[in-house]
């Protein structure tokens, strides 16, 4: 399995939340490639998560994780 493509945030803005539990934080990030899951060809609406929410939405999209 490769690694997933991750865009990450590491500017030092005040406001920087996260898209899935709404938490203030320092840093977002967001998969948008991985085998079999393609988020760049997509029309969506871009979504950042905390590092918490990120490794719970992989989890999940893996299969790990079905909460």
């Amino acid at each position: 399995m490769t690694e997933p493509m991750v865009e990450t945030t590491d500017e030092p803005q005040d406001g920087l939340r996260c898209d899935f539990c709404g938490q203030q934080v320092a840093h977002v990030r967001r998969v948008a490639l991985d085998s079999g899951y393609d988020r760049l060809q997509v029309r969506h609406v871009e979504r950042y998560a905390c590092e918490a929410c990120s490794e719970k939405k992989e989890r999940q999209r893996i299969g790990l994780d079905r909460s």
